[in-house]
């Protein structure tokens, strides 16, 4: 599917059901890592959704394949630096899909550098970013949700 008809769009709020549902897989919750407290919480998602609906300077783009709704990436200020993230459903893993969107997406979101932030074993996300040409630079420990303890993660960055 790595040459499948791909497309990135502003993401309106139908996408929210969809966005929601992937969340709920809880393989994806662990390798993620630093997710919601609690992933089936609609009330919580929807509010934290809607701040970022509603935040002009997030950069905010739904994953569009085959005119499926598949994840999305964004790009946000944490720490005072410049992140991207992005979710796909695990149904479209090993698929090529997250490396094309985020090569999409950095064609258009051009300020460097850029920083992103994987759990150190969340294999598929860091092989993603680093195929999009960012470097681990960093490391650091956070709380998980997800894990419900101390994660270790590696902090990349894109020059």
């Amino acid at each position: 599917m790595s040459n499948c008809n791909l497309i990135l769009r502003n993401v309106v709020e139908d996408d929210l059901p969809v966005f929601f549902k992937h969340q709920q897989n809880l393989e994806a919750n662990y390798l993620a890592a630093f997710t919601s407290k609690d992933p089936s919480d609609w009330d919580s998602f929807i509010l934290h959704w809607n701040k970022i609906l509603t935040n002009k300077d997030i950069i905010k783009q739904t994953i569009i394949v085959e005119n499926n709704v598949v994840g999305h990436v964004l790009c946000f200020e944490q720490f005072g630096e410049s992140e991207v993230s992005y979710w796909i459903g695990n149904e479209y893993w090993g698929k090529g899909i997250a490396t094309k969107a985020l090569q999409e997406f950095l064609k258009h979101v051009t300020n460097r550098p850029l920083y992103a932030r994987a759990a150190k074993d969340n294999i598929g996300s860091l092989k993603v970013l680093q195929r999009c040409g960012f470097t681990i630079t960093g490391e650091d420990i956070g709380f998980s949700n997800a894990r419900n303890k101390d994660v270790q993660e590696f902090i990349l960055t894109l020059n």
